[in-house]
């Protein structure tokens, strides 16, 4: 260890200078990465994520760097073209194991990223690796972390079924904060609807009655701006009130409450779930099924199929010598497709 720098601080460094981390500013939520400047890549939604994270961590004096690291690498995984991406590539995996970003994650923090003389992947301290295995929660159910990674990968370091650090949870939470306000704001600015046709979700009501008045005056753009900080605003207030209560209610006084407990702490309110489901739910009608953006995640999914297929027939011509594994080639080529950006994949 260095002197200069705690082990967590070491993570979060080693997660940003790591390349699957510069990769994700070429690989988009949403939209396809040619639509447009201004629509959000994964890098700047992990960077979002973060900032979110650490002004919940700071408020509960938690570690502020393990809620940085974990936010910054819980994307890394992620295949192009999104969510669709994601699922053309397990179709493909379906009898080599399967595909999921989460573990996808795992394997290029443990194992893919190589910049080190004495060990493989970038070395990360335990704490890290457990929040990042429990993105969701406990494992229950560790049969795709198995065939993915390999039975037993952890050695037993990793306890599945002991609930996550708090530091976890903010990040997983913080997460779904980013991404609702702001995939909200990029459909919004695609034009796949309006401020008009979010009034009947929850909470969203309020605040677009707030600053609807302002529209006439300050434009569209600038009042949308508000109504999504706004969002953010209640969303975080809504954890740090809910969680207090949670951590009330549950008698928690130490670190061994945290893991002991069944339920996760850290959690939206019943209004704000209500919110969170409802906002889910229009987004994916009016945008990840739109009919624009289904197209082109449509052929993305295609361009995956036909990746896959076409690497099978000659592994070596694509895939570097040293990584390349007879026995498990398949997820050789699944690590591959997987960590390509939208446009080098088209």
């Amino acid at each position: 260890a260095s002197s200069l720098r705690t082990s967590y601080q070491r993570d979060r460094d080693r997660v940003v200078h790591s390349t699957a981390f510069r990769r994700l500013k070429h690989k988009t939520q949403v939209f396809v990465n040619t639509a447009g400047d201004h629509y959000r890549t994964r890098i700047t939604h992990s960077l979002e994520v973060s900032q979110i994270a650490r002004t919940l961590a700071r408020y509960f004096n938690l570690n502020e760097d393990l809620c940085e690291t974990l936010s910054l690498a819980h994307d890394l995984g992620h295949t192009p073209f999104g969510h669709a991406g994601e699922d053309a590539l397990n179709n493909c995996m379906k009898l080599y194991g399967g595909f999921d970003h989460n573990i996808q994650t795992l394997r290029i923090v443990t194992l893919l990223e190589n910049k080190y003389y004495n060990f493989r992947g970038l070395n990360l301290s335990v704490e890290t690796i457990d929040g990042l295995v429990k993105h969701n929660g406990r494992v229950i159910n560790d049969e795709k972390l198995n065939s993915m990674l390999g039975n037993n990968f952890f050695k037993n370091k990793i306890d599945y079924l002991r609930s996550p650090s708090l530091e976890a949870q903010l990040a997983a939470i913080s997460d779904d904060i980013a991404y609702n306000s702001h995939d909200l704001e990029d459909g919004l600015r695609a034009k796949l609807y309006t401020i008009e046709d979010l009034k009947n979700i929850p909470i969203l009501s309020k605040v677009i009655t707030k600053h609807k008045k302002f529209i006439k005056l300050k434009g569209n753009e600038l009042v949308l701006r508000q109504i999504i900080r706004d969002i953010i605003n209640e969303m975080v207030n809504d954890i740090i009130s809910n969680t207090k209560k949670n951590i009330k209610k549950q008698k928690i006084d130490s670190i061994k409450d945290i893991y002991k407990s069944k339920t996760l702490l850290v959690s939206f309110s019943k209004e704000m779930q209500l919110f969170d489901t409802s906002i889910k739910s229009f987004l994916r009608e009016r945008m990840y099924f739109s009919k624009n953006v289904l197209k082109k995640t449509n052929s993305g999914k295609k361009i995956i199929k036909v990746l896959f297929l076409k690497i099978k027939k000659n592994p070596s011509k694509f895939i570097k010598k040293n990584i390349y594994q007879k026995n498990n080639f398949e997820r050789n080529i699944c690590d591959f497709i997987a960590g390509m950006t939208d446009r080098y994949a088209i």
